[in-house]
């Protein structure tokens, strides 16, 4: 039960449809076309529309995108892959010849076909009940009339002043007078309001051919990237199957790789071989999590990668066999020194978004530009955000995440879905790039281990082992409460460089008929149902 006298948010608890968000206009998007009749899909779709107008630094068309979905609330889970992929002219030999050795955040280079609005057209077409241009109206307004901004947006433009000051276009549309905007003040987005309504209109082609994708080719070609007409003319995403384990009795759900999911079911694998502590921020318990993530994200930088270029060895990882190995591997009293220390990737930029519907259709989707801003270049004429996905990629010879042609990085989004006794019981999902393997984990173990609700799971603070490292990012209220301790145990504590992740998720009460929604204070949004 919350303790009403501290700050912090109630659940949200609804009947009729639910949907949760990082950013409270993009929630009462997706809950006013959940009462007009559309589907889970098609408020999820119109919801992230408007998030990429609204919350630019964290998401945007020139994105990628997963989703999870449990048609009318079943356990029989849909996953779809919405990355893009390399060009087909990009080689590691001809990065090499023009003397690339590291893949730098604005290199035209990092940025991939982005995946997203074929994710959306294809998802919407196959289970929604609304069109796109009904879909986009909301962020099409927005971006043509204007939105208020919200403090972390404010905070994120912030971070990114110089970035996005670098680009032209970027610094015209997200800068005022070179400087980020402030709380409440008014943005447009007149170009890509215009892109907005072409994709309603013409669909993916709107976005993959013609004006737009010509438009995003010359500003890339024009840094020296190898990106042509037929590569966003080909870009298509996939149906995959989901990959499953089980923890405490319940089932979650994952995408397969290119993404991270798996690597969240490995930690659950670990920490269900030790007890659980009494305490949800137990320094005994937190050491497992900590240790257990370290172990599996050794193994994410060694073996995840694109699994139509790669073979990713799924069921061993995802093995009693390696669980066991790897749980015996931790001492519950000091840190694991040496660590294999990897070739590491980058991170950080995300939105997710819960959606549940009256038929109980339950969605979760994941939006990602990868870092804020991600690559912080803009297609001039069209608007266009690119994000910097490719950064994922290594640039070490047989590596299986080796950069090359018309391949997909590996991904650290990743949307998660539970499931019991043959229903869906909640589609959730954390940001915060690398920490969404471990967020998953946590949120889980919070859930399942301690009993705590949807809304104080999220509101706890957080930590994150670096990985390949012994250094913690431990937000503020965990470091006087622990840091002294994970000190002694040989590991170094540090503060983040800004709140550990965010979260949203929604619990469907078979029982009661109701729904539960939670969202993470880290962010700007809210969950709200009716």
């Amino acid at each position: 039960m919350r303790d009403f006298e501290l700050p912090g948010r109630s659940l949200a608890v609804g009947r009729n449809g639910m949907a949760a968000t990082s950013h409270p206009t993009a929630t009462l998007t997706a809950i006013e076309v959940l009462k007009a009749g559309g589907a889970a899909i098609d408020a999820a779709v119109a919801a992230c529309a408007v998030q990429c107008v609204v919350e630019a630094g964290s998401t945007g068309i020139g994105g990628d995108c997963f989703v999870l979905m449990a048609p009318k609330g079943g356990d029989q889970v849909l996953a779809y892959n919405g990355s893009g992929r390399t060009p087909a002219a990009l080689t590691a030999a001809a990065l090499a010849e023009r003397g690339v050795t590291t893949l730098e955040r604005s290199s035209p280079h990092v940025v991939t076909v982005p995946g997203a609005i074929d994710a959306w057209t294809r998802l919407v077409a196959d289970h929604g009940r609304m069109s796109m241009a009904e879909l986009l109206a909301p962020a099409i307004g927005l971006a043509r009339d204007g939105y208020g901004i919200t403090p972390r947006v404010a905070a994120d433009a912030a971070g990114q002043r110089e970035l996005l000051a670098a680009d032209p276009t970027a610094r015209r549309t997200f800068l005022v007078g070179d400087e980020a905007p402030k709380v409440g003040s008014i943005q447009r987005q007149p170009e890509l309001a215009a892109t907005l309504e072409t994709i309603g209109r013409e669909g993916r082609d709107g976005f993959y051919r013609g004006a737009v994708a010509q438009d995003m080719v010359e500003r890339l070609s024009g840094l020296g990237g190898f990106h042509t007409l037929a590569d966003f003319e080909s870009a298509a995403g996939e149906y995959v199957e989901p990959v499953t384990a089980t923890y405490r009795g319940w089932t979650v759900h994952e995408c397969p790789p290119n993404g991270q999911g798996m690597i969240a079911l490995m930690i659950l694998k670990i920490l269900e071989r030790f007890k659980p502590a009494s305490d949800p921020l137990d320094l005994d318990g937190l050491h497992v999590e900590v240790e257990a993530t370290r172990l599996a994200y050794a193994a994410r930088d060694a073996y995840l990668a694109d699994m139509s270029a790669a073979k990713v060895p799924v069921e061993y990882l995802l093995s009693d066999e390696v669980a066991d190995r790897l749980a015996a591997q931790i001492d519950p009293k000091r840190a694991l020194d040496p660590l294999p220390v990897l070739d590491g990737v980058e991170h950080r930029d995300t939105v997710y978004i819960s959606v549940v519907d009256k038929d109980r259709n339950a969605v979760s989707f994941i939006n990602s530009i990868f870092h804020p801003y991600g690559s912080g270049l803009v297609a001039p004429r069209s608007g266009v955000l690119l994000h910097n996905r490719g950064q994922s990629f290594s640039l070490a010879a047989g590596h299986p995440n080796q950069i090359g042609p018309r391949k997909r990085p590996m991904h650290t989004i990743i949307p998660g879905m539970v499931t019991r006794d043959g229903r869906a019981v909640m589609p959730f999902g954390v940001m915060g790039g690398h920490y969404q393997a471990m967020g998953h984990a946590h949120l889980l173990s919070k859930l399942f281990d301690h009993g705590l609700d949807l809304q104080s799971a999220m509101d706890l603070p957080r930590l994150f082992p670096l990985p390949g490292t012994k250094t913690i990012e431990m937000e503020g209220r965990l470091r006087t409460l622990r840091g002294e301790g994970f000190a002694a145990r040989g590991f170094t504590v540090a503060p983040p460089k800004s709140a550990i992740g965010g979260s949203q998720a929604i619990w469907i009460d078979w029982e009661n008929g109701t729904l539960l929604g939670g969202s993470d204070h880290r962010k700007d949004g809210c969950a709200l149902g009716w």
